[in-house]
């Protein structure tokens, strides 16, 4: 299936990151410690900063966590974005330090209150993202459309305007709902309607292995529509596997050649050697490579030359020892004991050769 080209949207900074007008498609994640616990909260962005986010969400629940912003960003090594509910004076403080804002603009009171906002936005050039959630919809949009995507369409395009009143259009927006049919309804529904950027997520997803299954099934078909421009993978987890799995989920819809495409073949009677655990040793040492390389792992001899021909660089357990196959041939027959290093390091090489090929085409 052809790769439908992105749709053409309107770009906007968070810090110094695009989103959006043709930008590559960022990723991001939200820290869970208590955002007036500075140490706290920098060790969590720090370990998002080295997973590969590009900025990070923070929630603004008190006054302390507002004026805790200030020192907070001297410290981040990623932008900030300031999550705010309900209290527009969290969000004039906010505004202040941060990189971005997310709040949606119908619960945060009075046209002045709304109005003050976007004008202390507007004054450092920060853009807000409205966060419709299909669980929490005004009680006007649930009342006539119930929980719906179409419900979500409108709240959506009632924040914009309260925002668009005001004279502010530095926008983005997300239409998240906790199952996958909802999520794509809501994101196909608006995008022909507005030209601002899309923050594209499955809210409430779930645990690991739920979330990346939602997730993959609703960002994936999204983006292979030429939808989103940011992205978040919601996990009941550790920050890290949302960065992980969003990345995979770009890379493996065609929307980011970032990163090690492995192909491994199941486990069958004709394994010869522990593939599940050999398998784990060869994603953790090659996490690092952001180069785009096909690896294939094979789990026997017998089929390796056919199956892994196509791949850039491949490995092939066999009984004792093992085949390094590179380009579809044979560079190294080794033992078993020698194998998974040889090939980390070919892996390696293959990956600084094609960074040198990269920068040489651009001289």
């Amino acid at each position: 299936m052809v790769l439908i080209a992105r749709v053409p949207t309107k770009q906007i900074f968070v810090g110094t990151v695009p989103v959006g007008g043709g930008a590559p498609i960022s990723t991001q994640s939200m820290a869970y410690s208590q955002t007036c616990d500075i140490e706290a909260t920098k060790g969590q962005i720090d370990r998002l900063k080295l997973a590969g986010a590009d900025f990070v969400r923070v929630a603004v629940r008190h006054k302390k966590d507002a004026n805790a912003l200030k020192e907070l960003k001297k410290v981040a090594s990623l932008p900030l974005i300031a999550d705010i509910h309900f209290h527009h004076h969290l969000a004039l403080i906010a505004a202040e330090s941060v990189d971005g804002i997310r709040i949606n603009p119908g619960n945060i009171g009075s046209k002045d209150k709304i109005e003050a906002v976007a004008k202390a936005c507007s004054a450092r050039n920060l853009p807000i993202r409205i966060g419709v959630n299909g669980g929490s919809l005004e009680k006007q949009f649930e009342i006539k459309y119930g929980a719906s995507a179409e419900g979500m369409v409108q709240s959506a395009l009632y924040n914009i305007k309260l925002l668009e009143d005001a004279g502010f259009n530095n926008i983005k927006i997300s239409l998240k709902a906790s199952d996958v049919e909802r999520t794509i309804q809501a994101y196909e529904q608006l995008r022909p309607l507005i030209a601002y950027p899309f923050h594209l997520g499955v809210t409430e997803a779930g645990s690991l292995f739920h979330a990346s299954i939602k997730s993959a099934m609703a960002l994936g078909h999204l983006l292979r529509q030429g939808i989103g421009d940011t992205v978040r993978v919601s996990i009941t987890g550790e920050l890290e596997e949302e960065i992980r799995v969003a990345k995979a989920i770009l890379r493996y819809s065609g929307r980011q050649k970032e990163g090690i495409t492995f192909i491994s073949c199941p486990t069958c009677g004709r394994i010869e050697s522990n593939l599940v655990a050999l398998m784990a040793q060869v994603e953790q040492r090659l996490a690092h490579i952001k180069i785009p390389l096909d690896v294939s792992v094979m789990g026997c001899v017998v089929n390796a030359l056919g199956e892994a021909k196509h791949a850039d660089i491949a490995i092939a357990f066999g009984k004792k020892s093992g085949l390094i196959i590179k380009k579809g041939q044979v560079i190294h027959k080794l033992p078993e004991d020698q194998l998974l290093e040889t090939f980390v390091a070919e892996v390696q090489a293959l990956a600084n050769q094609h960074q040198n090929e990269e920068k040489y085409a651009k001289i």
